[in-house]
């Protein structure tokens, strides 16, 4: 009992660190952005990057037990991987940053439909349910920061809410497979499947751009390392591992503080402000979570 319940303590730790990492991410690819980098490339070299480290520790096994194994490997690479990132770097070339913020950060609601549908074991009660509501209005309070107004992009918010939705079918194949095989076997197939599934769209749409100018500036590769070697291995690992321990559900709800992490380091790093508006949005959210996370 004890030891199921350290694991508890410790899932909830893993998510936290997850979530306050992520929410740099941000930081980190508006700095590679500004440096001159695209988006998908952006993307390709984090996962390529997490892909060779990740060798290091998971080099055993080469393939799953069956081929449907597999293809929910395959899955898991594009809803993770290709597609998540590529709907929504696409957003934010049609619809505002806050658009694409807002609808991204409504994947722990997608989320806990589409598990609720396949998985009993996953539903949220009535309270779950309102705290889970109440942190999506905190969540949206802190992305506004002040901005009273959202321009509304039909093909932008699509593409944002496209991206929210390929996030809860990860978690919803996750379920397959978690424990079945350990979360770094998992996720150095995530990185293979994500990077492979990206290179039709650097053959049909826009060629992989590699500068070596730019990517050999101590700035741009320390950003790069950063989002490889912590952000993306390490994170996906500890994220994969957290779902084992805490459920889909409560492991996605974290989802909901990426935003507050966000603001947080954009405010240090960036020196961009924060409003009243924001931090009453930060308390709604944190008490919408706790509420949540509580059965």
């Amino acid at each position: 009992m004890t030891t199921n319940k350290n694991m508890l303590v410790w899932g909830h730790l893993g998510a936290l660190f997850v979530i306050m990492v992520w929410g740099e991410t941000f930081v980190s690819s508006k700095i590679l952005l500004n440096a001159g980098l695209m988006p998908a490339d952006i993307f390709f070299y984090r996962f390529l990057l997490a892909y060779l480290l990740i060798w290091v520790v998971s080099y055993k096994r080469l393939w799953t037990r069956s081929i449907k194994d597999e293809l929910t490997m395959l899955a898991l690479g594009i809803m993770g991987g290709s597609a998540y990132f590529l709907t929504e770097n696409m957003a934010l070339l049609y619809s505002m940053a806050s658009n694409v913020s807002i609808l991204v950060s409504s994947c722990p609601l997608i989320t806990a439909v589409l598990l609720a549908i396949f998985y009993k074991n996953e539903r949220m009660n009535r309270k779950q349910i309102f705290g889970s509501l109440v942190a999506f209005v905190g969540m949206v309070l802190v992305v506004l920061n002040g901005q009273l107004i959202l321009h509304l992009n039909p093909k932008g918010d699509a593409l944002a809410l496209g991206a929210a939705l390929t996030w809860g079918f990860y978690s919803l194949l996750m379920k397959r497979v978690m424990h079945r095989y350990d979360s770094w076997f998992i996720t150095r197939k995530v990185f293979f499947y994500g990077l492979l599934t990206i290179l039709p769209y650097y053959a049909l749409v826009e060629p992989l751009k590699t500068n070596w100018e730019i990517l050999s500036r101590l700035e741009v590769f320390g950003n790069l390392l950063y989002l490889g070697l912590v952000a993306s291995m390490l994170c996906y690992v500890l994220w994969n591992w957290t779902m084992s321990k805490l459920g889909a559900v409560k492991a996605t709800n974290y989802l909901y503080l990426q935003s507050l992490c966000t603001m947080l380091f954009a405010w240090l790093i960036l020196h961009e402000r924060i409003t009243w508006m924001a931090i009453a949005g930060a308390v709604i959210l944190i008490l919408g979570m706790v509420r949540a996370e509580r059965k």
